[in-house]
């Protein structure tokens, strides 16, 4: 029962980190959502057994959680939770793709290991970078951001709801679980007869709860607009920042930088 509640708790910490003041917070949000963005983009476009070309990419993310003062142990502990997606997504490739592409000494590598390396480090990028997003603008700038961009409002609004929701359900469901444990006698485990009864309880509770939410946001005049405290409006810093992560991306995608890096120092030492 308590890491449920750890847990639970853990998932407002990005909100948390999000109210902090430093160079990367106070970068124009919209800003920061379209070199995201095209950063995903980029990382996704490679072929499907490069990897080296990947590398320089870690670059960004490494850059943001420095200067934006985020601690690397929770932002990778969030990052373990899509390890088993990773390996339901690509498992199976060194099983299907058997053709030798590169040999180490007597090691030979296939296809299916470098696909499925390159799926992992793709995925690390992605997400550690969307993370870094959320930890550093918040989901009500992010929202906003989103609308400013193009992105319909009902879609914006679903995902803020979806969003807070999320806590009202676990909110529920730990209420749920202290209340099972008070009046059961078997431990504190739940037993197989009680989901079926504990979920419906659940499923009930948090529909009552998200009626209540809503018409407490009606009496104080929500209109589906995302209003925020304050505003942030496009300065020179925000052009350089995506002037230059941009640059930076596209020369890493056309041009193998380790590859080039290798060339020249082995030219040097030469």
């Amino acid at each position: 029962m308590i890491k449920i509640e750890a847990n639970w708790i853990d998932l407002r910490y990005l909100d948390t980190l999000a109210s902090k003041s430093t160079p990367v917070h106070r970068l124009n949000p919209c800003i920061k959502l379209i070199t995201t963005l095209f950063f995903i983009i980029v990382v996704t476009s490679f072929p499907k057994y490069e990897i080296t070309g990947l590398l320089p990419f870690f670059l960004f993310p490494a850059v943001l959680i420095s200067l934006g003062g985020l601690p690397a142990g929770p932002l990778g502990k969030r990052l373990l939770l899509v390890a088993p997606f990773v390996l339901f997504i690509g498992i199976f490739n060194p099983l299907f793709d058997t053709a030798p592409v590169a040999k180490i000494g007597s090691f030979i590598i296939t296809g299916g290991w470098l696909s499925f390396a390159s799926i992992t480090i793709r995925l690390c990028l992605t997400v550690t970078t969307a993370l870094i997003l959320v930890a550093t603008t918040g989901i009500d700038a992010l929202g906003s951001a989103l609308m400013r961009i193009g992105v319909p409002k009902i879609l914006v609004i679903q995902l803020l709801f979806m969003y807070r929701y999320l806590h009202v359900l676990l909110e529920e469901f730990i209420r749920s679980l202290q209340a099972y444990s008070l009046r059961s006698f078997h431990g504190t485990g739940i037993r197989f007869r009680a989901w079926g009864s504990l979920l419906g309880q659940l499923l009930i509770r948090s529909v009552d709860r998200a009626n209540r939410i809503y018409q407490s946001m009606l009496c104080r005049g929500f209109d589906g607009e995302v209003r925020l405290l304050r505003t942030n409006t496009m300065q020179s810093t925000d052009l350089i920042y995506l002037a230059f992560w941009i640059t930076f991306f596209l020369a890493a995608r056309f041009f193998n930088l380790p590859q080039l890096l290798g060339k020249l120092l082995m030219g040097v030492w030469s």
